[in-house]
């Protein structure tokens, strides 16, 4: 596969009686059957059948015909069968083909002419090409543009040929000619591709001469005039001005290609300000006038890199990029975000927020299925706006509010969480804030939320009214105490356990009998629980309802109840400290108390399918204890520690994102002892303005090395696998690269022996989702002498996979006899996939809820600390650490962790480590590894099991 190949097919079958019937066909007379034999041909020859039988019968029996589509098929046969010998010499019988083609190029259909002058384009034999030029050269002067546009591609390939400037040294007088009367903006574009391999001189006097006209030029056209552009600015830096020139111009032609286009160029050739903010204006109005969502990625892309290298241009273009917006595609209003992020500055700041604000409010009037998910992205946007600029929370932190009741229960965390943030890092907002939320508590329908907020309240709620509002609002949530009646509990013992349901079973079960609300009236239990997730009603100028928190609660959520009991007790003893009435402040513990032993009786009751949980027991009642005795340590700890600890919490996350930036800006691109060479203080007589920017800029990037490359050679050692051994008659070794898609083996042969190795094939196998994508070849090998073989394998999962086969070859001395050598094994590592990546404990906690495959790692290792064991698993696996250092430390004897790592594929990586320190010192406990796909999980988990015995 060393020579170069226009066509490829792929075809498993191959007899010899199948060339008998395809010969059979080819001697007929019926067209359709001769098309199928040509076909068949055509598939053998390009799978490594040489069929010599049929050229004679083809020359006989198929180059007569005057079917268009055996002419085609014809052609293709004529490109892949061999036209030399082994010397490199014409084969005698290809002077037949030459008069066939003679014809073609004189036949009065254009289609004819025009499809053997495209295949005149792929023939390397001057031998064959010689007696055909003065027919290839009337062909310019046909009325039909097919036949010329293709004419002018046939005078392009023959005067590139090793002797073609012999054959046909005016090729470019000609080509200039012709470029100047011609009409047909397809030949023109060829005749000006021409000119610009051949003679790039006559390529730039031309487009200088027609300067005025390049806007009216066709869209092909202007296409090879900014490659032609791209080439002589990057070997002539001198005249790169008045090019830009050029380019600039053509931003306002009418095909958006070309555009894109010229944006590109500008880039790549100048670093310009004026130049990049035409760039990045360009690929902004791109942004808006595309449909294609694939073509707004691309464009997104683009700016995305504008962004890293030219940010202060890029910051002023923002609200041009948040335009992008309006696409209702979450991955582009994602990127579009993502980007929008990275430019904020105080300038901005308000307008950028403001956008996101009224994106907000489109998501609460319609309908797509998509707003929950799109929300959640832009209040994630507005959170990280509001802690890098504290000043723009008041205007967004109360809008966002509205959405703690949101059906999307990530969209409804992030809002809560925001909030929990912002009341600690904005102490002016604290009373605003607490005021909206226990105005909006009853709204909130996930657990989650709930016991967020009530956390909030309890640590924030400071005031007398305040704690005496947060323990109202709780109490109207909860509803009427008990949370069930014993014959509610005799009812549910007799009804059959087929009935039992685990949301709304304490209720459903005993609908029947009914219940008294709190306003007097009568309900059946059902319609109790109907209500209970209705907003508050007013009743006798108090407000009354049933509440989410005991539907919650009555569904069996007594982590929820565990919350609300130690958010009670927090408020309770604030009040002792607020309230100056001991009478309130016992008729107000009483209250709670009662709440806690109701929920301590439902848990305990037969009326729930499950018990409550033993941790939850012993939280609430650790919660009891606490209101019945209180210490003035116990209550330090209650209403101080807990929020010093959150604080801190704070302050490590601010921490480790200042530290993660510091580190990227840390990143030397240049040895200090490099040296600098300052163009711009040399003499710049006769450049634009845009030429001297663009010299200065090119003068920071040598400075800080970013035109230099260095190559790791000792990283491409360590990638040679050796094959076979030394004292093996062939010895090979392969270098394989890998890459996001493919594998690349490059494999070296040399012949030790000194014989002639005949038919040498390097046969591959896989095993895995690897998959070989081209036929092995036969070589001849000299004594002594070696052979490069390059074999590509596609990858299509994150999977560890296995290359093994042997190789085949013949001796001069005995060609009946195949000798195989079986290679070593080669083993694609699974961390060549995957690189540690960052994501939110949220997303974290969704996925590892979500994945179905999970793989049980025991631990099993020599090391006996757990830091040191940590790190050595991060180390083997490639992933990163997503539990904060200040999580890890101490010494307890155990610890857990969360690590994450993303596959090129796009696949997620979750690995949770749970280990013990055992009496013997030693660490016992499971690495468990989730995964969307099987191969990544099993892979990483084959992976863990061999490396974590080792030391770090």
């Amino acid at each position: 596969m060393d020579k170069s190949c226009t066509l490829l097919v792929h075809f498993d079958k191959g007899t010899p009686a199948l060339a008998n019937d395809i010969k059979e066909a080819l001697e007929g007379n019926d067209a359709s059957a001769k098309i199928d034999a040509m076909k068949k041909a055509i598939m053998l020859l390009l799978n490594g059948e040489t069929i010599p039988q049929l050229f004679i019968t083809i020359i006989r029996y198929v180059l007569p015909s005057e079917d268009h589509t055996v002419q085609k098929l014809l052609l293709l046969y004529l490109e892949i069968i061999e036209k030399t010998d082994s010397r490199g010499k014409v084969l005698p019988e290809m002077i037949l083909i030459c008069q066939n083609l003679r014809n073609n190029l004189q036949h009065p259909n254009e289609y004819i002419r025009g499809v053997t002058l495209r295949f005149l384009c792929r023939l390397n034999e001057a031998e064959i090409v010689e007696p055909l030029i003065p027919s290839i050269l009337t062909n310019l002067e046909h009325r039909h543009p097919f036949v010329r546009r293709n004419a002018v591609l046939a005078v392009m390939s023959v005067y590139k040929l090793p002797q073609g400037e012999q054959l046909l040294d005016s090729a470019p007088e000609i080509v200039e000619k012709f470029l100047s009367t011609e009409q047909d903006s397809s030949s023109k574009r060829n005749a000006f591709l021409m000119l610009f391999s051949c003679a790039q001189d006559r390529a730039v006097n031309y487009l200088f001469t027609n300067i005025d006209r390049i806007n009216d030029w066709g869209e092909q056209l202007q296409m090879v005039v900014l490659e032609l552009i791209r080439k002589v600015c990057r070997s002539n830096k001198g005249e790169k001005g008045k090019y830009i020139k050029i380019i600039i111009s053509l931003l306002n032609a009418p095909s958006t290609a070309v555009i894109y286009e010229c944006a590109s160029t500008l880039v790549s050739l100048s670093s310009a300000p004026t130049a990049i903010r035409a760039a990045a204006s360009t690929y902004c109005q791109l942004l808006l006038s595309q449909s294609d969502n694939n073509v707004k990625l691309i464009v997104l892309d683009r700016l995305n890199e504008l962004k890293t290298s030219n940010r202060e241009i890029m910051v002023e273009m923002v609200m041009d990029v948040l335009r992008a917006l309006s696409s209702p595609n979450l991955d582009i209003r994602r990127k579009t975000i993502d980007i929008a992020l990275e430019l904020i500055t105080p300038r901005n700041i308000d307008e950028v927020v403001m956008m996101l604000k009224k994106e907000v409010v489109k998501t609460q009037s319609g309908e797509h299925e998509k707003n929950g998910e799109y929300r959640q992205m832009l209040v994630q946007a507005i959170h990280s706006c509001a802690v890098k600029f504290p000043e723009v929370a008041s205007t967004v932190v109360h809008l966002l509010m509205d959405f703690l009741g949101d059906s999307n229960v990530a969209s409804a965390m992030d809002v809560v969480v925001f909030v929990r943030e912002i009341i600690e890092t904005n102490p002016k907002l604290r009373i605003s804030i607490i005021t909206r939320l226990l105005d909006t508590f009853y709204q909130i329908r996930a657990a989650r939320v709930c016991s967020c907020a009530l956390w909030i309240i309890g640590e924030y709620c400071l005031s007398l009214s305040e704690v005496e509002s947060g323990i109202a609002t709780i109490k109207q949530c909860l509803g009427d105490i008990p949370f069930y009646t014993p014959t509610e509990e005799g009812d549910s013992q007799d009804t059959s356990k087929s009935t039992q349901q685990s949301v709304s079973t304490p209720v459903s079960m005993s609908s029947r009998r009914p219940a008294i609300l709190a306003d007097g009236t009568y309900a059946t239990q059902s319609a109790a629980l109907e209500t209970a997730m209705s907003p508050p009603t007013l009743v006798q100028g108090s407000l009354t309802s049933t509440g989410n928190l005991r539907s919650l609660i009555l569904s069996g959520d007594f982590f929820l109840g565990a919350v609300v009991a130690c958010t009670l007790t927090k408020l309770i003893l604030r009040l002792e400290e607020v309230q100056t009435s001991k009478v309130e402040v016992n008729k107000a513990t009483t209250q709670a108390l009662l709440i806690m032993v109701s929920m301590l009786q439902l848990g305990q009751s037969s009326v729930l399918p499950h018990p409550i949980d033993s941790d939850s027991h012993d939280r609430i009642v650790l919660c009891i204890r606490l209101l019945c005795n209180t210490g003035d340590d116990i209550r330090k700890i209650w209403l101080q520690s807990c929020r010093e600890s959150f604080v801190k919490m704070l302050a490590d996350k601010q921490l480790r994102e200042t530290e993660e930036i510091k580190a990227k800006s840390q990143i030397s691109n240049a040895q200090p002892d490099d040296l600098i060479d300052f163009y711009h203080l040399k003499s710049r007589k006769g450049m634009s303005q845009l030429e001297l920017e663009d010299e200065v800029q090119d003068d920071l990037k040598r400075a800080t090395g970013e035109f230099t490359k260095v190559g790791d050679d000792a990283n491409k050692l360590n990638r040679i696998l050796q094959l076979t051994g030394f004292s093996d008659p062939v010895y090979a070794e392969a270098y394989v690269t890998v890459h996001h898609y493919d594998i690349v083996l490059d494999v070296t042969v040399i012949n030790r022996t000194k014989e002639t190795l005949q038919n040498l094939c390097l046969e591959l196998a896989t095993m895995g989702d690897l998959k070989l994508v081209e036929r092995p070849q036969n070589y001849t090998l000299a004594p002594e002498s070696s052979k490069q073989i390059k074999a590509n394998i596609k990858v299509s999962s994150t999977e560890t996979g296995v290359i093994f086969g042997n190789i085949v070859y013949e001796t001069s001395s005995n060609v009946l006899e195949r000798t195989v050598i079986v290679l070593n094994d080669i083993h694609i590592d699974i961390m060549d996939y995957i690189s540690p990546a960052s994501c939110a404990d949220v997303a974290f906690r969704t996925m590892w809820a979500e994945f179905e495959w999970e793989n049980k790692v025991a631990v099993n290792t020599i090391i006996q600390d757990e830091r040191e064991f940590l790190n050595h698993i991060i180390k083997s696996t490639n992933m990163k650490c997503l539990t904060p250092p200040s999580a890890l430390e101490g010494e307890c004897g155990f610890l857990a962790a969360n690590l994450y790592a993303k596959s090129v594929f796009g696949e997620d990586a979750l690995v949770n480590l749970s280990i013990e320190k055992q009496t013997d010192g030693k660490l016992s406990g499971y690495i468990r590894i989730r995964s969307k796909t099987q191969g990544i999980a099993l892979s990483l988990g084959d992976k863990i099991t061999l490396k974590q015995k080792g030391g770090a």
